[in-house]
C-alpha cells in the first residue's frame, strides 16, 4: 500500500463537513475511493478529537453482482442516513447513548427519527470527512485497518484498543433492542 494514501487521510489537505457535503453540485465525486472521518470532539471517552477515527470504502468488492455504490452515495448517507444502513452512524449513536430500537417488520435497527436527527445534528456539528479515488478500494481496506489507529472501525480490527469496548457496547444496545417493541 503507498504511504500517501496513509498520509491523505491521516493529514489531509482539506476536510468536508455536512453543510458542504449536502450542497449541489455535491463535491464528492461518484467514483469508487476509500474515506476517512476525522471529529472535533471525541465521541467518546478514551479518544481523541482531531484526527482520523473511521475509514471507510466505496464500493465493496461484491463478486456475485456489481455495486451501485460511490464516494458520493455513502459520504452523504453517513451524514443523513441511518443506522441500518451506515455502521458509522450506528457506532455514534451507541456512544452518544441513544437508544437502538427495532424499526419496521423488526429486522432493521435505527434510532428512530429522533436518535437519528440527534446522530445528523452531532454529525453536522463534529464531523469531517476527507476522500480518495481508487478504482479498487477494497484491495486497501484490510491495509488501512492494519496499519492505522482507527477505533471506530470494527471489523478486521481486533488489535485495535477501543475494540472490545465498542463491540460490547454495539451488543448491548443491540440485545436491548430486541427486547423492546418494534417502533414505526
Amino acid at each position: 500500500m503507498e504511504t500517501s494514501v496513509h498520509s491523505a487521510l491521516i493529514s489531509p489537505t482539506r476536510l468536508w463537513s455536512a453543510a458542504e457535503v449536502l450542497t449541489r453540485p455535491c463535491p464528492v465525486p461518484a467514483a469508487a475511493g476509500v474515506y476517512g472521518w476525522h471529529f472535533d470532539l471525541a465521541p467518546a471517552e478514551g479518544l481523541v478529537a482531531g484526527r482520523l477515527l473511521y475509514v471507510g470504502i466505496a464500493p465493496r468488492h461484491m463478486s456475485t453482482r456489481p455495486s451501485t455504490q460511490n464516494l458520493r452515495k455513502r459520504v452523504r448517507y453517513h451524514f443523513r442516513g441511518n443506522a441500518a444502513g451506515s455502521t458509522l452512524r450506528l457506532t455514534l449513536g451507541c456512544l452518544l447513548g441513544l437508544e437502538l430500537r427495532r424499526v419496521g417488520s423488526g429486522g432493521r435497527m435505527t434510532f428512530g427519527r429522533a436518535g437519528e436527527a440527534v446522530v445528523t445534528e452531532w454529525m453536522a456539528e463534529h464531523a469531517r470527512v476527507c476522500w480518495l479515488e481508487r478504482e479498487q478500494p477494497w484491495t486497501m481496506e484490510s491495509d488501512l485497518i492494519a496499519r492505522l489507529d482507527l477505533p471506530l472501525n470494527l471489523d478486521q480490527n481486533r488489535h485495535n484498543g477501543f475494540h472490545a469496548t465498542l463491540t460490547k457496547l454495539r451488543a448491548d444496545a443491540r440485545e436491548r433492542a430486541r427486547e423492546l417493541p418494534i417502533t414505526a
